[in-house]
């Protein structure tokens, strides 16, 4: 049964064009991709300390803050969908709204993150349980960047707006602005100023303080300064309660999303330790070379999000079905290119990631499966940028969840049956699913997106 159509609401016709995709997915590319940078930069420069325990606590340490951040992460894509469709109904004081309230709400889980930083690190100790050296480590860390917590959720918010304004251009700056100052003072603090794992986390509070102080003056500009931005924003606007309601529910939604994108990753990864430590390192490397051809096609998804939710704001569906379709095309073209360049330079790329030749050799024989899942996992990526742009925020949560359950299923009956070829079958049951099951629920709830002339 399809959705009914909504109510009528003025219509504001665009097109939708080839150029408009690549003018927000290229820079949005170019800013994903420096992000794996930083982290690969941190490591080579503790790294040539030559103390595996600074190392080990190093790399525990942005685990523990990736998988913290994730969970906020809804600040960005929610925000973003919700203001594209504000620029598509050509209403600047909603759009400055949704991120004004992102940033109220940003601030408040990074503060508390702060406030709660010594049952945070304890928790994160006991679960990961690492040996002395890497403890004392990832202690150090953690002390250091947690401080990084509020700026780091306000440039979620501030980018969620630029994307969704298809400020692309200005979204790509901020992160290379960010990643620079980043990778820079990482490499000074750490060999200049001799301050080891510490050095390296406080690189990265410096970075994310000055892209926020940058983003928040580029907002204000925009409104044309702090005063006429303020006299914009009342009291009852910023909690008119169907807003706020709103927001909280695609908040938790994408929340759920995260939790569960992250525990079909972690199930792959345990699983391969139970093969053994040569499995689990060649698969680690595959599916990071995987992870960068998703780097490519978040750019993608980015412009779905954008052009989507421009269209259902301008209530104007011909501008939808082109977003939708152009993003598609371009999404198969970039898989078929990543694809092809990963299987041709495999062997080469996987001797530069690993020294190890049983490693080396295991990972070789499961590339031509791994390369696959550059083609199956591209529709649940684009899809993601649709949804985002659209706020079905129900339908994400659920295809993903649903799709978790396929992968575990899939997982449980062919690894066993066909060792680690089985367990990458599974991952790219888990692809399909999230593609087919996110087509199905799209298809049925398109019309209902736009309301009658």
């Amino acid at each position: 049964m399809t959705t009914s159509p909504s109510p009528a609401r003025p219509q504001h016709p665009f097109v939708v064009r080839h150029g408009d995709v690549l003018r927000i997915a290229l820079p949005a590319s170019i800013a994903f991709i420096t992000e794996p940078l930083v982290g690969l930069v941190d490591i080579v420069v503790i790294g040539r300390l030559g103390d595996a325990g600074l190392l080990g606590g190093l790399v525990l340490g942005a685990l523990v803050f990736d998988v913290l951040f994730s969970l906020a992460y809804f600040l960005r894509i929610g925000t973003g969908g919700l203001v594209a469709q504000a620029v598509g109904a050509r209403d600047p004081q909603d759009g400055l709204l949704h991120v004004s309230r992102a940033l109220v709400l940003g601030v408040g889980i990074g503060l508390a993150m702060i406030a709660l930083w010594w049952p945070i690190l304890w928790l994160s100790t006991t679960l990961l349980a690492p040996e002395a050296g890497a403890s004392a480590a990832l202690a150090d860390y953690f002390f250091w960047r947690i401080w990084s917590a509020p700026f780091s959720l306000v440039n979620y918010a501030l980018l969620g707006w630029f994307y969704g304004r298809a400020a692309a251009r200005t979204g790509m700056l901020l992160q290379l602005l960010l990643h620079g100052i980043d990778i820079t003072l990482s490499i000074w603090m750490v060999h200049g100023l001799g301050w080891g794992v510490p050095g390296a986390a406080i690189a990265t509070v410096i970075g994310q303080v000055v892209a926020a102080g940058v983003g928040l003056g580029l907002l204000i500009r925009h409104y044309g300064g702090i005063a006429p931005m303020l006299r914009r924003l009342s009291v009852p606007d910023l909690l008119h309660a169907p807003a706020v309601t709103r927001m909280l529910g695609l908040s938790r939604d994408l929340m759920i999303r995260s939790a569960a994108l992250m525990g079909a990753y972690a199930w792959f990864a345990a699983q391969g330790s139970r093969m053994g430590e040569v499995a689990l390192s060649a698969n680690a490397v595959l599916l990071n070379l995987l992870m960068v051809a998703g780097y490519f096609l978040d750019g993608i998804a980015q412009a779905a999000e954008q052009l989507t939710g421009k269209a259902v704001g301008a209530n104007w569906r011909p501008a939808f079905d082109q977003a939708y379709r152009l993003s598609m095309v371009w999404g198969l073209m970039i898989s078929l290119v990543m694809g092809a360049a990963w299987y041709l330079s495999g062997p080469w790329l996987i001797g530069f990631m690993t020294t190890n030749e049983e490693v080396r050799a295991y990972a070789l024989t499961y590339l031509p499966i791994a390369v696959v899942a550059t083609l199956t996992f591209m529709p649940a990526f684009v899809y993601d940028g649709i949804l985002i742009g659209t706020t079905l925020n129900t339908t994400m949560r659920n295809g993903m969840v649903v799709s978790l359950v396929v992968f575990l299923a899939a997982a449980m009956v062919l690894q066993p049956m066909l060792g680690n070829w089985g367990l990458w079958a599974a991952l790219h049951c888990w692809f399909l699913a999230r593609g087919g099951i996110y087509w199905w629920a799209l298809e049925r709830r398109r019309a209902g997106l736009f309301a009658v002339a």
